[in-house]
């Protein structure tokens, strides 16, 4: 029996952009309801793959953003890792800004 050569990524894997499209669609045939059972739970799984891959690439894409912190001596950019952890909060972004806004200055 012949081994079978490993899929590569790029040749299976949709874009985001192209994963996202795909998964609006089964959004909408799911939506109008003119499918049977068996083909809505094949359509729906689809949907979910598609929404975990969608899910990795921007990870994947979170993982290699950096931000940018200051400038060094000779004009070059100083990053650092982007953490989405050590980020706030819109709740707590606008309840800081409040606090500013009604201290007295």
């Amino acid at each position: 029996m012949a081994k079978r050569k490993p899929k590569t990524e790029s040749a299976e894997e949709p874009s985001f952009e192209e994963a996202l499209d795909r998964l609006e669609r089964v959004v909408h045939r799911l939506e109008e309801g003119d499918i049977g059972l068996g083909e809505a739970l094949a359509e729906y799984e689809e949907g979910v793959k598609l929404l975990r891959h969608a899910y990795d690439l921007l990870e994947h894409a979170e993982q290699r953003i950096e931000l940018l912190s200051g400038v060094d001596a000779e004009g070059n950019p100083i990053a650092e890792p982007f953490d989405d952890q050590a980020s706030e909060s819109l709740d707590e972004k606008a309840q800081r800004r409040s606090q500013r806004r009604s201290t007295p200055g």
